[in-house]
């Protein structure tokens, strides 16, 4: 067993939004190191919002995020005889990985050419409570956090 934790490390946030949870989403959805690439890919995707709903491209991913965020997890209760589940409010730190993953996992699913716009209209979906990670989102909080 270790002798402390160990450090948490520090994200610089973004060049272009200055923003930390705009890091961690890119960070997800790189590919092979290609951080530029990743960056290049979530930047045109925000444009391609903007364009598409006359909004701030940022402003409708974090809503997009907002709404993808699970409320509920499920813990297990150990006890010796039995497993017991009981629901429990999410920690912030741990539905945000979740999010992302879902909306990064549902884009690439997507039928549209480049990842751009997959991205671009997984989000569009995810700010208007439609879409495949909004689906994820209901059919895991209903099932109390099983996936």
């Amino acid at each position: 067993m270790r002798k402390s934790k160990p450090k948490k490390r520090i994200l610089l946030p973004d060049p272009k939004f200055n923003d930390q949870m705009v890091t961690r989403f890119v960070n997800m959805l790189m590919y092979q190191g290609k951080k530029n690439t990743s960056y290049a890919i979530f930047y045109d995707a925000l444009s391609k919002v903007e364009e598409k709903l006359k909004e701030s491209g940022l402003d409708t991913w974090k809503k997009a995020m907002a709404n993808v965020m699970p409320t509920v997890e499920v813990k297990a209760a150990g006890l010796v005889v039995q497993h017991s589940r009981f629901r429990q409010k999410f920690v912030r730190i741990a539905e945000l990985p979740l999010s992302i993953k879902w909306l990064i996992g549902y884009a690439r699913g997507r039928n549209e050419k480049t990842m751009a716009d997959k991205l671009a209209n997984e989000i569009i979906a995810a700010s208007k409570n439609e879409g495949a990670a909004i689906k994820k989102e209901r059919r895991y909080s209903q099932n109390g956090g099983s996936k």
